[in-house]
C-alpha cells in the first residue's frame, strides 16, 4: 500500500522476469500505486483495487477472488504478512500460493515459507519468496526501475504551464509519514530561498497533506517555486522524470526518485537508511553528525520531543549535497 515498498517490490517482479521469462506478471494495486506500474518494465498490467484497512471486508476480497478467478493465474506471491491478504488468493483457487506463514495462514496458502524473523528488510523478505524454499538470500537484489518516455514528461511539462526558462529545477519532497521523518519546513524553505537565489527553480511534491508545507516553501522562495502537490502520483512521477535532482525525506518519493535515476538527497532523521533507504544509489544520504543517542527510533513522533536527529541538520549541509549531485553546474543569473 505505501508507496516506496511498492517501488521496492519491483525488485520482485525483475526476479520473476529472470526466472520464468515466458510467464505474465500481473501486480495488485491501490488506486494511489497504480501510476507506477505504467513505468515498470515486466509488469503486464495491474488489478486497481482498494481494500479497507483494519477491517476484514469479506465481501470485497471475494469479489477480488472472482476477478482473479478470471485470470486464470497458476500462482501468486503474498508479500503483506496478514492473513486476510491471503484470503482472496485462496478463494479464487490459485494453484500455487507462497508467502511467509505470518498470521497463522495455514491452509490458505500452499507454498508456507518460514524465517522471516531472521530478514529484517523488507526486499529480503519480498524477494525471498521468488527464490526456491531455502535458496540463500543474494546479497544484492535488481534493482527497482522506472522508465519514463521524455516526450511524456515534455508534454506534462507543458501541460502545466512550466516553462522551461533555462533554470535548472529541484524538486522537494517535504512530506513523510509521521512528523518525526519530516526535516523541518523552515529548513526546506531555506533550502529553497538559497537555491533560487543560485538560478534554481523550486518544485515542491506531494500529496495535498503536504500542500500547507509546500505554501510555506513556496512563500519564502519566491516567483521561482512552484506548488505541485496533487492527488494524483503521476504528476510528481513526470516532475521527477525532468528535475536535475531532488531532495526528499525518507517517503515514497525518495524511492520513485532514486528509482527513476534522478540524483536524490535523502534524509534520514530516526530512520536506518539500511532498513529503508532505496535500493538505487542516492546522491547523498544525509543524517545528523551530532550524537543523538536515540536513534534510530522509526517511530512516527518524536518520543524524547526535542527531534535533533532532524532539527541538527542545517539547511547548508543539504545546499552542499545538491551541488555535489550537481557537479556545481553553472546556473543562470
Amino acid at each position: 500500500m505505501w508507496i516506496g515498498d511498492f517501488v521496492r517490490c519491483h525488485s520482485v517482479i525483475r526476479l520473476l522476469k529472470a526466472r520464468y521469462p515466458q510467464r505474465p506478471v500481473d501486480v495488485l494495486t491501490t488506486t494511489l500505486c497504480a501510476p507506477l506500474l505504467d513505468y515498470m518494465p515486466g509488469v503486464r498490467k495491474g488489478i486497481v483495487w482498494d481494500l479497507p484497512r483494519k477491517q476484514l471486508a469479506f465481501a470485497q476480497h471475494r469479489a477480488l477472488a472472482a476477478r482473479f478467478a478470471a485470470e486464470h493465474y497458476g500462482s501468486s506471491l503474498v508479500m503483506p504478512r496478514t492473513w486476510k491478504s491471503a484470503l482472496a488468493p485462496y478463494l479464487a483457487g490459485i494453484p500455487e500460493r507462497t508467502g511467509f506463514a505470518g498470521e497463522v495462514r495455514f491452509g490458505l496458502l500452499n507454498d508456507v515459507r518460514f524465517g522471516e524473523k531472521k530478514l529484517p528488510r523488507m526486499i529480503d523478505r519480498c524477494g525471498a519468496l521468488t527464490l526456491p524454499k531455502g535458496a540463500p538470500i543474494p546479497a544484492d537484489w535488481p534493482k527497482p526501475e522506472l522508465v519514463i518516455p521524455a516526450a511524456e514528461a515534455a508534454e506534462w511539462r507543458t501541460r502545466r504551464g512550466l516553462a522551461d526558462d533555462g533554470r535548472p529545477v529541484i524538486a522537494f519532497a517535504p512530506g513523510a509519514v509521521g512528523p518525526s521523518k519530516r526535516w523541518p519546513v523552515g529548513y526546506f524553505a531555506e533550502l529553497a530561498k538559497a537555491l533560487t537565489a543560485e538560478g534554481f527553480s523550486i518544485w515542491v511534491l506531494g500529496s495535498p497533506a503536504e500542500s500547507p508545507l509546500a505554501q510555506e516553501i513556496v512563500a519564502a522562495a519566491g516567483a521561482h517555486a512552484r506548488d505541485l502537490t496533487s492527488t494524483d502520483l503521476r504528476n510528481a512521477i513526470l516532475a521527477l522524470k525532468v528535475a536535475g535532482a531532488c531532495v526528499s525525506n525518507d517517503s515514497g518519493l525518495v524511492h520513485v526518485s532514486a528509482a527513476i535515476g534522478t540524483p536524490t538527497i535523502g534524509i534520514f532523521g530516526p530512520t536506518s537508511p539500511w532498513h529503508w533507504a532505496p535500493l538505487n544509489p542516492l546522491a547523498a544520504t544525509i543524517e545528523t553528525t551530532t550524537d543523538v543517542p536515540c536513534r534510530p527510533c522509526h517511530k512516527p513522533t518524536c518520543r524524547m520531543e526535542h527531534h535533533r536527529c532532524m532539527r541538527d541538520i542545517p539547511a547548508q549541509q543539504l545546499l552542499e549535497a545538491v551541488h555535489r549531485a550537481l557537479g556545481k553546474m553553472p546556473v543562470p543569473a
